[in-house]
């Protein structure tokens, strides 16, 4: 798990290629878990009176989610690619009610077997 999401870093701003539902999956509840970490240790630190350490762990919080936010794109691009989508569908987000839930239809969608318009299957290199 930790190895997806270190290799969304990696791929700081790729948004060609292709990346396994897995690559996603993973890197989007690491993003959930560190941040939930964070808040925690926000309430806690705010909840037993030291206002500095509720400062520093928001900041913390601050920086992380502004690093995240291209590797975050840029993953679900990828994703996109996998199913043979493109990168462009992740405006389909922004119709209300139905756009997030036919985002969610395509994030969880199997890879476009063998190679499509945006590179070789990642299963496939996986596998070999």
């Amino acid at each position: 798990m930790i190895n997806y999401w270190l290799m969304a870093f990696k791929k700081y701003a790729t948004f060609t290629g292709r990346a396994r539902r897995s690559e996603y999956w993973y890197f989007a509840l690491m993003n959930f878990l560190i941040t939930l970490v964070l808040y925690v240790l926000v309430f806690v630190s705010a909840a037993a009176g030291s206002g500095l350490f509720a400062m520093i762990f928001g900041a913390l919080i601050f920086i992380y989610m502004l690093g995240s936010i291209v590797p975050s794109l840029a993953v679900l691009v990828r994703c996109l690619h996998d199913s043979g989508k493109s990168g462009w569908y992740y405006f389909v987000s922004l119709i209300p009610l139905a756009g997030p839930i036919w985002l969610l239809v395509l994030l969880a969608t199997d890879s476009t077997p063998g190679d499509n318009e945006y590179g070789p299957n990642p299963k496939a290199l996986e596998n070999n």
